[in-house]
């Protein structure tokens, strides 16, 4: 990894884990190991480090949903791979949250002029997931279930986070995968 590509890994965590409002230069600069100087070098400011955080968030978001097409052969096994992430980061959202949730409701909260820029990781979520409910048969539907997804995700982790509860994750987990089931069958239904 490159200093620059050290200083946004090392500024995503910590937005995530502290927030962005409470993460300082120094703050980061001591987390990569680089004196302020250094640092300097390569961000004139917080924002412009929030701008490269977002990016990198978007791009491996981007691969991430990339990965789950080119692994699964169903959109409904797709769909399964984003509500399961719940599972799979688990620990993270029981201790921080969700990271894009927590990242869009800050920078809400303080009127960040990034706002806008950090909620088009829910943008590429919603159209991805939208895109799958089409594949799926419920093209009239498919924005209305992808949000329902969305809200689901982030009610997990919001609350998973809330009351540190491990199986409450699993729990609704498995209900909105039955839930999938359940109208991946309709489709199925509907074109015999």
């Amino acid at each position: 990894m490159t200093t620059r590509e050290r200083i946004v890994s090392e500024a995503d965590r910590l937005f995530y884990e502290r927030g962005y409002e409470h993460t300082s230069f120094a703050d980061i600069a001591d987390a990569v190991g680089i004196s302020r100087g250094n640092f300097y070098y390569h961000f004139k400011s917080k924002d412009e480090i929030l701008d490269a955080v977002i990016g990198d968030r978007m791009t491996s978001t981007s691969e991430m949903l990339q990965a789950w097409e080119a692994l699964s052969s169903t959109p409904a096994e797709r769909i399964k791979s984003f509500i399961l992430i719940v599972i799979t980061n688990r620990a993270q959202i029981i201790r921080h949250g969700c990271p894009v949730g927590t990242l869009c409701s800050e920078l809400a909260k303080i009127g960040h002029p990034a706002q806008p820029q950090s909620n088009q990781l829910f943008t590429l979520f919603r159209t991805w997931l939208g895109q799958q409910f089409t594949l799926l048969g419920h093209e009239a539907e498919a924005d209305s279930f992808a949000m329902h997804v969305l809200a689901f995700s982030q009610g997990v982790a919001l609350l998973a986070h809330a009351f540190q509860d491990k199986r409450f994750v699993e729990r609704e987990a498995e209900r909105m995968c039955a839930w999938l089931d359940g109208i991946a069958d309709e489709a199925i239904a509907k074109t015999e």
